[in-house]
């Protein structure tokens, strides 16, 4: 997963108003999270990821409202913070201003 991604999509579930629960967040937000716009949903009904969404490979972008709510609550995830000092992820520059809760 790559960490390019600056700014959340427009239908980003992160985003004020989008109608998911903060637990749902927090949940969703506590590893490593692709933008739903670039993964596929896994339609295998054998496979414990089955109806959700999975990256496509290691080049699909984390989802930026994911990480901007984390570092809003001050609470970065794990690889996040190995990315960060692996220099893969540099925080300052995402769009800390978008609308995200």
């Amino acid at each position: 997963m790559n960490y390019e991604m600056t700014t959340p999509c427009s239908a980003c579930p992160f985003l004020k108003g989008s109608g998911f629960t903060w637990e749902s967040l927090v949940a969703h937000a506590s590893g490593e999270f692709a933008c739903h716009k670039t993964c596929k949903i896994d339609e295998d009904e054998d496979s414990d990821t089955y109806g959700c969404y999975v990256a496509l490979n290691k080049n699909t972008p984390h989802c930026a409202g994911a990480l901007i709510f984390n570092l809003k609550r001050g609470k970065p995830h794990q690889m996040a913070r190995i990315c960060q000092r692996l220099g893969l992820f540099d925080p300052s520059k995402l769009n800390m201003k978008a609308n995200v809760r």
